[in-house]
């Protein structure tokens, strides 16, 4: 049984993993923070809601730009090897 591969990663796909790494843990946060808030003023739900709300669209909006940024690499890439072609 083997514990390491033997290959080396590609530097690109590791970084998109912990891009998405990130972009669940921009999600994450604020709902936690809302928590703390609301536990220390007494305020629940109020800063839950608001901290869903903020992890929500500020995940989603790096997502999408994370994908556009991987979809131009991607057109970009494959305009290169058909002019190779």
């Amino acid at each position: 049984m083997q514990a390491m591969p033997d290959e080396v990663p590609n530097p690109r796909e590791l970084g998109l993993y912990f891009a998405v790494g990130q972009v669940g843990l921009e999600m994450v946060v604020p709902i936690g923070l809302g928590v703390l808030l609301d536990h220390w003023l007494h305020t629940a739900p109020a800063f839950i809601v608001i901290g869903v709300l903020l992890g929500f669209v500020g995940g989603l909006a790096h997502l999408m730009a994370l994908l556009k940024r991987l979809d131009r690499s991607n057109s970009r890439n494959n305009k290169s090897q058909q002019g190779e072609s």
